[in-house]
């Protein structure tokens, strides 16, 4: 009896020691994805042979106008304004390889499912290499998260495509994973739940039923998180891939705009809100690149830079470093272990995982 209970003990102990670390002050995750968009117009901002190519464009003249200014760092800000004047000045971005800080997929595909299965299972799976790959078999760090004590049932998607159900494996997981026209449910709504369940069904259906507008899940996103205070939110944008296929560089553009504007409205209402206020990190990251000058368009392993990525860290624990210009290498398959590092968890699970991205963690 005695040899058995040392025996459990022991299993605690290890069990203890493999999912608890350092503490952080954040206790809470929002997590985004922006489906395809490249780090050129991130980091360079709108590019001006796409931005007057009439090819891409309804109205040169007025994205010129909107969009372009001769120095660089003016230009990426009237693209991305909340990301140049406030997330560059309070957090950290990686990926702007014309200093030589470099982020990639680790996966072959290049494409959207294995990128977004890179990035929340920490591992790269060379049996998932299509965008029509069944559920996931790999365990993501979310659903790790959703067995820890604390976050049961507070773990949450919000996506823009309807593959991100299988992705983050809803069957096996049981977690609310809401994809293009579900409805929120339940006998305690808020009006602004029941509001956004509903004008998702208003929007035209430009791509089909299996995606819907990014304004429309951000509003089922923002409405839910304000009601029921989830921990753990991830945020699925696909618009920008959407555009960038169809050869929109002018809605591209104004779709990276808008999602800039989303992230700095939910960052300034969660400040407003003492369950959040300074407890609360976003990390943003895409799931694969695109291709350069008339590649753009496309990506897949056909496509050279398809596989360049990049990521940004806003949040109480990461120091305020802003744009990081030295010459590194990470991956996406370290985001994982990073997300859950944040609350203090050490993501391991059957299959491989990535390290960490130890820079963002602490600040210094």
């Amino acid at each position: 009896m005695k040899i058995k209970l040392l025996l459990c003990l022991a299993g605690l102990i290890l069990c203890l020691a493999s999912t608890a670390q350092q503490q952080y002050t954040t206790k809470n995750i929002i997590y985004i994805s922006i489906d395809g968009y490249r780090w050129k117009e991130l980091f360079r901002g709108a590019e001006r042979a796409l931005l007057v190519n009439k090819k891409y464009n309804t109205d040169t003249a007025g994205n010129l106008k909107k969009y372009w200014s001769e120095n660089q760092e003016e230009r990426r800000k009237l693209l991305m304004p909340f990301t140049w004047n406030y997330l560059s000045e309070h957090g950290q971005l990686y990926g702007n390889r014309d200093l030589g800080n470099n982020v990639n997929v680790r996966n072959k595909a290049w494409i959207s499912y294995p990128g977004r299965a890179e990035s929340l299972t920490g591992y790269a799976d060379p049996a998932i290499t299509t965008n029509s790959h069944p559920d996931n078999p790999n365990e993501t760090v979310l659903e790790f998260l959703n067995n820890q004590q604390g976050f049961k049932g507070k773990v949450v998607t919000f996506a823009s495509w309807d593959a991100v159900a299988k992705i983050v494996n809803r069957n096996r997981s049981g977690m609310l994973v809401n994809i293009p026209f579900d409805n929120l449910t339940g006998n305690h709504l808020s009006e602004a739940e029941k509001l956004a369940s509903e004008t998702q069904h208003y929007a035209p259906k430009i791509w089909g039923d299996g995606e819907r507008l990014d304004a429309n899940t951000y509003a089922m996103a923002r409405s839910y998180i304000f009601a029921q205070h989830p921990r753990v939110v991830y945020i699925d944008l696909a618009d920008t891939d959407e555009y960038g296929h169809e050869g929109k560089y002018d809605a591209y553009l104004d779709a990276i705009h808008n999602i800039d504007a989303m992230i700095a409205s939910l960052w300034k209402g969660l400040q407003e809100d003492a369950f959040y206020r300074n407890k609360t990190t976003f990390i943003i990251v895409p799931d694969h690149g695109r291709g350069d000058e008339h590649q753009w368009t496309s990506h897949g392993a056909s496509i050279p830079h398809a596989n360049e990525t990049w990521l940004l860290v806003l949040g109480p624990d990461t120091a305020p470093l802003g744009e990081i210009k030295t010459s590194q290498q990470l991956y996406q398959d370290q985001f994982a272990k990073t997300l859950a590092a944040f609350l203090g968890f050490n993501f391991t699970s059957k299959h491989p995982v990535g390290e960490a991205v130890t820079s963002v963690l602490g600040k210094k």
